[in-house]
């Protein structure tokens, strides 16, 4: 399977902000420490998966 190294940096954000967000709701209100913080989450998830790179396949000999 080969997946860009983009969309796996926006599937992290959106399980980051989501995540984020469904926590703050548990009280019906977002303050917005808690829109600053779900923010802050979604740009840390987009800048850590962009910068881990995905991982080379080897292409090692199999024994039949």
């Amino acid at each position: 399977m080969k997946i860009s190294k983009a969309w796996k940096a926006v599937v992290a954000a959106v399980v980051a902000g989501a995540g984020t967000l469904s926590t703050a709701l548990v009280d019906d209100t977002i303050t917005a420490a808690e829109g600053w913080a779900a923010g802050l989450a979604v740009l840390a998830a987009l800048g850590f998966t962009w910068a881990v790179p995905n991982k080379q396949e080897t292409s090692l000999p199999r024994d039949l």
